[in-house]
């Protein structure tokens, strides 16, 4: 069982930035594909951001390219979104996901591990 700790949620005004982090329990890291998904209240789990094992392939959902920017470090077992020019539309709890996989999935139900989440509210 792989534990998945985010960190670094808060209020921020528009136009802000937050860097999200996300630490794995599991030594063997660098064999998941990381992804971030965010989910505002009534809405779906939708995907924001992803990366594969290696760092090199990125991916991003239309809304938040350019914007954010996705990262890891396999030594650390941790991933990031760095989250810049934020919108009120942000606003949602954030969540890392870990899968067993050397793609990148996009859909949450081909991640196997979940953190809590942590809450991004964007001010306007």
């Amino acid at each position: 069982q792989v534990q998945l700790v985010e960190s670094g949620g808060g209020l921020v005004q528009a136009g802000g930035s937050l860097r999200l982090s996300c630490t794995a329990s599991d030594h063997r890291f660098s064999n998941y594909a990381m992804g971030w998904f965010r989910q505002a209240p009534g809405n779906a789990r939708d995907f924001v951001a992803g990366i594969r094992w290696s760092g090199y392939n990125k991916y991003y959902a239309d809304s938040v390219e350019g914007r954010l920017t996705i990262s890891r470090d396999n030594v650390k077992n941790t991933v990031y979104l760095q989250m810049d020019d934020l919108k009120p539309e942000d606003t949602a709890v954030y969540f890392c996901a870990a899968a067993r996989s050397i793609v990148v999935p996009k859909t949450q139900g081909e991640y196997d591990y979940w953190g809590q989440g942590t809450q991004v509210t964007v001010s306007s």
